[in-house]
């Protein structure tokens, strides 16, 4: 009996497990360094207005899109496409904190053709950025 409840939870934790990691990701100290080499990245910031007035990393390019779930959300991730396909540029994605309004721009810009290989989201989001590196 032990041993079908264990197999009956792994079967339904599996999924939850492995969609865990089918994101990219992009520390803040990587992140931190990529932006005092001036390395080539193009930032994609979905924070809200009064967010992103509030501070963003320098280079970010500001779409407001945040949440990301209406169509009207996604229409704000649509003027950077066009640029991002035409670049061979990592992208990072930043949102308030790092979790599902990032994951839903990600799969957007996926779905668009960009590849895959090259979306990184922020870990901890704008939220947790610990360092100065943030402008207003």
């Amino acid at each position: 009996m032990k041993k079908l409840l264990f197999i009956t939870l792994m079967a339904l934790l599996l999924p939850v497990l492995a969609s865990a990691s089918d994101y990219n990701y992009i520390t803040q100290d990587a992140m931190r360094s990529k932006l005092d080499a001036k390395a080539q990245v193009a930032i994609i910031d979905i924070c809200p207005i009064d967010q992103f007035a509030k501070g963003h990393l320098p280079g970010s390019i500001e779409t407001n899109a945040y949440p990301v779930k209406t169509d009207e959300e996604r229409a704000q991730l649509d003027n950077a496409v066009p640029a991002l396909k035409a670049s061979g540029d990592n992208i990072v994605i930043v949102c308030p904190g790092g979790r599902g309004g990032a994951k839903r721009t990600y799969d957007y810009y996926k779905a668009q053709g960009i590849d895959e290989n090259r979306l990184f989201i922020l870990e901890k989001g704008m939220n947790n950025w610990p360092y100065q590196t943030a402008i207003n």
